[in-house]
């Protein structure tokens, strides 16, 4: 599994802006796929980073998120993305692939509740509405 694997969402994503605001000082490679750099984060802090992404889990950084944990942060991805930028673009286009994919998925779900909806007879319909809505009704009740 490489970084983006291993990361959260919320770090791959953060990293993306990091990426994208150019937050990466500087950076240098130190090896085959081995990166070094300076990232800016939050509050004028600046970090040291170091990835690795044959063995991304001796990767580091020395923010409070990642220091001293074997995590992938936002300022390791946003590292990764600038010494490798086809990585970010190709991890957009999955991204668009599988957005693409879900719409596909909610209209095959939307034609297949039309067509069950209109299976129903009036009075099917109105027992199956009227459960809907005393469901509702509870679960408003609940919260």
């Amino acid at each position: 599994m490489g970084l983006i694997e291993i990361a959260s969402n919320n770090s791959v994503w953060r990293g993306m802006d990091y990426y994208n605001n150019k937050k990466v000082v500087s950076w240098e490679s130190s090896g085959t796929g081995i990166y070094e750099g300076v990232v800016s984060g939050s509050e004028g802090n600046t970090y040291i980073v170091h990835i690795d992404t044959e063995h991304p889990r001796k990767s580091s950084c020395n923010c409070p998120f990642a220091d001293g944990r074997r995590v992938v942060c936002k300022h390791m991805i946003a590292l990764y993305f600038t010494a490798e930028p086809k990585v970010a673009e190709d991890f957009l286009k999955e991204v668009e692939k599988w957005e693409a994919k879900e719409a596909e998925r909610e209209q095959q779900h939307y034609e297949e509740m039309k067509k069950y909806v209109k299976s129903l007879s009036k009075t099917e319909l109105q027992e199956q509405l009227l459960d809907a809505l005393l469901q509702l009704e509870e679960r408003r009740n609940y919260w």
